[in-house]
């Protein structure tokens, strides 16, 4: 899935230095093979108004992976994916829901423009043509985009930052 040179160069991240948030949210496990992000969502999305200290409206979708999930990439692998919006402490969590902490750490951010359903041509971009050719390598820790007011799902306009856990190659 090659992108035109004009586009890639429009989706050269920023790097970015995350400072641990903490997040409260639903999870599931599912795989590339058999995505459930649909039903994660589903259900999160109508209980949301139920976390009470929340900051600001972006959403997280994170992504929680073992330490070698990208080593041999299987699409049939399991992995975590988590719905969550950011909060100030975890005093009050709801019922079938979880506190999450996103580490602090080195991120390349990317700004992913159009439907998410086209989100595989950013993703291909990222670990096939950028992180090769970079001065990073992946790091292990959470990776996940913020859907902030632009997002829009299916829409050509929406855009979302996705954000990849890297550290220097040095």
């Amino acid at each position: 899935m090659a992108l035109n040179a004009a586009k890639q160069a429009n989706m050269q991240p920023r790097i970015e230095t995350l400072k641990e948030k903490k997040l409260v949210g639903k999870r599931i496990k599912m795989s590339f093979s058999d995505r459930k992000t649909y039903g994660l969502w589903n259900s999160f999305m109508p209980r949301r108004k139920e976390i009470r200290n929340t900051i600001g409206a972006d959403l997280y979708s994170i992504e929680v992976y073992e330490p070698h999930y990208f080593d041999s990439f299987n699409p049939d692998a399991l992995f975590d994916e988590l719905a969550a919006i950011e909060v100030t402490d975890f005093d009050r969590i709801p019922d079938q829901m979880e506190k999450i902490v996103l580490p602090g750490g080195l991120y390349a951010v990317f700004l992913h423009k159009g439907p998410a359903n086209e989100g595989i041509k950013t993703y291909s971009y990222i670990f096939e043509n950028w992180l090769p050719d970079s001065d990073y390598d992946l790091d292990h820790r959470p990776h996940f985009a913020v859907m902030g007011v632009k997002y829009k799902h299916d829409d050509p306009g929406s855009e979302e930052e996705i954000w990849i856990p890297v550290k220097s190659k040095l």
